[in-house]
């Protein structure tokens, strides 16, 4: 049975590894110890959560979710998940669908009037499983590299 729940710091090899594994991260892109100091300074964040999907002590999931304070929408917060990742061998068992709800119940919860994610133009896959659970295309996504 999968379980949700908030990652520790002991999940960090497996998380890193399940962005390797699903090409969020080239092979060798990631630190440990850069990604240990990373989620400690992401603790002291007001609202923003890294999930594991986890089944018989396997990390086979992750997002992360942060809520975000607005000034417009009558100060409404919204949400923005980032750096989805299911294991290629349980993709299609649900723990996707599962992340996302738990983000969206979350979201909810602290009185989010959105709930926003960004997929790579290319992950046409990613398109329709974000489709089919609910959420839709909106607008354009822009970003510019900051590397020197």
């Amino acid at each position: 049975m999968i379980q949700i729940r908030p990652a520790a710091e002991d999940d960090l090899p497996d998380i890193l590894g399940l962005y390797e594994a699903t090409g969020v991260d080239a092979p060798g892109d990631n630190d440990l110890a850069r990604a240990r100091a990373t989620f400690a300074r992401m603790a002291t964040y007001p609202d923003y959560r890294v999930l594991v999907a986890v089944e018989e002590d396997r990390v086979l999931g992750t997002l992360a979710v942060a809520v975000l304070d607005n000034l417009a929408h009558g100060c409404a917060p919204s949400a923005l998940v980032e750096d989805v990742a299911v294991h290629p061998e349980a993709q299609g068992r649900g723990i996707g669908r599962a992340l996302i709800h738990h983000a969206m119940d979350h979201a909810r919860a602290r009185g989010c009037y959105k709930l926003a994610l960004s997929a790579n133009a290319k992950r046409e896959q990613a398109h329709a499983f974000y489709e089919s659970l609910g959420l839709q295309r909106h607008g354009y996504s822009f970003w510019v590299t900051l590397d020197d």
